[in-house]
């Protein structure tokens, strides 16, 4: 049987594909016809910017807020001094709090783009989690909190599971960590009304604990929701680049390198990635993602332009689609490319372009950058780069110089001044 939702939240999360699991979906669904439902995501601080892996999770808040519901961003200023053991073959590098502070200032600037923080009713509420974990007093937090979790039912959940059955380590300071975010979720319902935590599937089993946790101590009715984890169509983790993590700051990822991560979809997850990342109606994503042959490239030149613009704003994905459409149609320079400026002194004598490639992050390393050119996916000023050994000296660069990477990635290296 179809479910046809009463809220307009629900139903957006329904018929954009943003919906995996929930633990009472018409429980919600009448609460979220009713009024106002706090709800919440939780983000570790572990580096100076979120990614395109987050912005999934990003859009449900702001379809959340835009239905006229709160949402709260919380940020891991505690919990990021254990480390989310979720999924990972190895124990996260912990961070101290100066670093921990810096990264979550930048990584407010993207939610700044995302959601309306004010006082309003629907207002968005930017929180920390050391507000209350950091005041933990260890032997009352014991006796407490941590009588209500089950050690048997904590080793059952298949992120603790995953390591055990790897005979990997899992150090208690980790298996602490599930404990304290189901904490944040009672510390968020008694503070701020919280009702509802979203997250990604991996998050169940920690959603899960906190709704169990909130019920017992505070005997209040709250819910979990989850999205998918997102793959392309060829089976990879949304948002790995070949370049790394595709960042959402700016000074990070430059928005044209943003806009042709989305240029580059493949055909099969345009409609799809249209729906969730974008606001356009869900018949519009449909049609878009249904067009064949050249016509899909109209298609992800909309994706990029819609999702830069709601990023970087609307002169920025402008400024990116005219670079690409010089770069690529007309095979010229485009102003906005990825530049790597230099100085006389960096050049000297003379400076390989191996360096070059991947100086201007074109290549991890010079063994791969040396693979690129033997393998003829080396292109210097749109010519075939065969030679491994060229060096080029200051006078090469009176113009600037135009190295790719296959068809898809470029990048600028001039002589600073």
């Amino acid at each position: 049987m179809t479910y046809h939702p009463k809220s307009d939240f629900i139903r957006v999360m329904v018929e954009r594909g943003f919906l995996a699991d929930c633990t009472d979906l018409q429980g919600l669904d009448e609460a979220m016809s009713k009024g106002v439902v706090p709800t919440y995501i939780g983000y570790d601080a572990t580096a100076a910017s979120l990614h395109v892996g987050h912005l999934l999770n990003i859009m449900m808040l702001r379809w959340l807020q835009k239905t006229g519901h709160q949402p709260i961003t919380l940020m891991g200023g505690g919990t990021t001094k254990v480390g989310d053991p979720s999924f990972r073959s190895e124990e996260r590098p912990l961070l101290g709090p100066e670093q921990i502070d810096a990264n979550i200032g930048g990584m407010q600037k993207v939610f700044a783009r995302y959601l309306r923080y004010d006082d309003s009713p629907d207002g968005a509420l930017m929180l920390n989690n050391a507000e209350w974990l950091d005041e933990l007093n260890y032997l009352d937090f014991l006796r407490d909190i941590g009588r209500h979790f089950s050690v048997n039912r904590m080793l059952s959940f298949e992120s603790v599971k995953s390591r055990l059955d790897r005979e990997q380590s899992l150090s208690f300071l980790e298996f602490n960590y599930m404990i304290l975010q189901a904490y944040d979720f009672l510390e968020l319902n008694r503070r701020y009304g919280c009702r509802l935590q979203m997250g990604g599937s991996d998050q169940w089993g920690n959603i899960i604990n906190g709704i169990d946790l909130t019920r017992r101590v505070l005997d209040q009715e709250i819910f979990g929701l989850t999205s998918p984890l997102l793959t392309t169509s060829d089976g990879k983790k949304m948002g790995k680049s070949q370049g790394g993590a595709v960042w959402l700051n700016g000074d990070m990822l430059s928005p044209y390198e943003f806009w042709q991560f989305w240029r580059n979809t493949t055909d099969a997850d345009v409609g799809r990635f249209l729906k969730l990342y974008t606001e356009l109606p869900v018949e519009e994503c449909e049609r878009l993602g249904a067009l064949d042959g050249s016509e899909i490239n109209y298609a992800k030149i909309r994706l990029a332009n819609e999702v830069t613009t709601l990023l970087h704003g609307a002169d920025a994905a402008a400024a990116a689609e005219a670079t690409a459409r010089e770069v690529f149609e007309k095979g010229g320079i485009g102003d906005d490319l990825p530049t790597l400026a230099l100085s006389p002194d960096e050049i000297g004598e003379g400076i390989s372009i191996v360096q070059l490639i991947v100086r201007s992050g074109l290549a991890k390393s010079g063994k791969e950058a040396k693979r690129l050119i033997a393998d003829n996916g080396a292109r210097i000023d749109d010519a075939p780069l065969t030679d491994a050994g060229l060096m080029l000296d200051a006078a090469a660069f009176a113009s600037p110089v135009k190295l790719s990477a296959g068809k898809k990635r470029h990048a600028l290296v001039t002589l600073a001044s």
